[in-house]
């Protein structure tokens, strides 16, 4: 039934998706609208940071079950996994998925599934059939004819975790929202090649608010850590060793507080439940404006320790201290930057005016957004050797001793609890 299948989107779902894919025996296409994606996939390499990925690629591509273009080929089944951002307002932004669904409708032809996995709000499946039936008059879709369309549709969202997505690909359960009873059954079908977990059948709106409410759900309780974290920091109460100690309570289970919280989900996700519900969603609202706000706390942080330096030295100018930001990744041991509250933190002391070491292991290169601003990449051990102010934003492994080799007299902003 699905001897090709084709992923349209090669990040950092798209890709790890696609070759699971492949290396279970199917051909798929990736397709990209980058060429240095295409072109790095196609020579067997892997653009982002991901365990165990890259020897995967590798292998799928040298064995001619993956390969990666620019365009939309004909295939059996497509899964969209492109980005869903919101814009300035806080609205949804569906404009990748509507170029998705405009980019593969050309090749469309009967009997063919269409797979949506980008996090959505509610309807945006429903949304992305209609621009498919705009596209196509010539078939059927399944919002007019049920089981019987020629193109049948559903919502299945991601539910990995970076860092261990290869093996949560397979291992976890999958939530599959078909638009129809036949395209429920047809996704689970296609996602039973790969996935060891249980396909749990649902509605394409069930499905997409399932995901967003997995995501409000730690966003309100990473508000609750961070907003503890700023109580006890006002009464100079250890915030880890209090959760540490609530969370021996039998039905306690406290999470860590942090910088903020970022990347392409729990930082995203609720304001699409916002959006919908806004006179309803007061809980997650006011979680996500907690959170939007503990970066301005811990700038403010580092913005007095630097204070604290240049009046225990009046000779110094603020051009002079120099402050390292440890991490600039929403998350530890990983790559990737979006919306990461360390990453805006970092440009913002950048704008202070003071010189700004970024330590950031996962990176090659800083990103375009520090341009302009006095922030290099810095080794660790130089940043450490340098530094006046040194504030940890992220807990990746690389700085598990910071405390064993940290010079005596460097002040410290730890918000991860190293």
């Amino acid at each position: 039934m699905f001897e090709r299948i084709s992923m349209i989107g090669l990040g950092y779902i798209g890709l790890p998706t696609a070759a699971l894919f492949a290396a279970h025996g199917n051909r798929v296409i990736g397709v990209d609208v980058t060429p240095h994606v295409v072109d790095t996939i196609n020579a067997g390499k892997i653009h982002i940071v991901e365990p165990e990925l890259d020897g995967i690629v590798h292998k799928a591509v040298a064995d001619g079950m993956l390969h990666a273009t620019l365009e939309a080929e004909p295939a059996d089944a497509f899964i969209i996994a492109v980005p869903t951002p919101f814009k300035g307002d806080y609205q949804p932004d569906l404009s990748y998925i509507q170029s998705a669904a405009n980019m593969i409708a050309p090749v469309l032809k009967k009997g063919n599934l269409v797979i949506l996995e980008s996090t959505s709000p509610i309807g945006a499946t429903q949304q992305m059939a209609e621009w498919l039936a705009e596209a196509r008059p010539d078939l059927s879709f399944p919002q007019s004819a049920g089981d019987d369309a020629d193109i049948q549709v559903a919502h299945c969202p991601e539910r990995v975790l970076p860092g261990h997505v290869v093996r949560e690909l397979v291992e976890n359960d999958r939530i599959i929202g078909g638009m129809s009873a036949k395209a429920t059954e047809m996704a689970t079908a296609m996602y039973k090649l790969v996935v060891q977990g249980d396909c749990i059948a649902t509605d394409a709106k069930t499905a997409e608010m399932c995901k967003l409410v997995e995501n409000s759900s730690r966003d309100v309780q990473i508000a609750f850590a961070n907003e503890l974290s700023i109580i006890c920091d006002k009464f100079d109460i250890n915030v880890w060793e209090l959760i540490s100690l609530a969370n021996r309570h039998p039905r306690v289970n406290i999470l860590q507080p942090g910088a903020g919280v970022g990347g392409h989900c729990i930082a995203v996700d609720p304001w699409f439940i916002v959006a919908s519900a806004p006179e309803e969603a007061k809980l997650i609202h006011a979680a996500r404006l907690g959170n939007d706000a503990k970066p301005d706390w811990v700038l403010a942080k580092g913005k007095s320790a630097v204070m604290d330096v240049l009046s225990d030295n009046p000779s110094r100018s603020m051009s002079d201290i120099k402050v390292a930001c440890l991490g600039l990744a929403f998350k530890p041991d990983i790559d990737d930057l979006r919306e990461s509250p360390a990453l805006e933190i970092t440009r913002n002391f950048g704008e202070v005016g003071c010189q700004v070491l970024a330590v950031e292991p996962n990176i090659d290169a800083l990103p375009a957004k520090l341009d302009g601003l006095p922030i290099t990449l810095t080794p660790l051990d130089q940043a450490l050797e340098e530094a006046d102010v040194i504030c940890v934003l992220v807990k990746h492994s690389a700085f598990e001793d910071l405390h064993k080799i940290l010079p005596e007299g460097t002040a410290l902003v730890d918000v991860v609890g190293l």
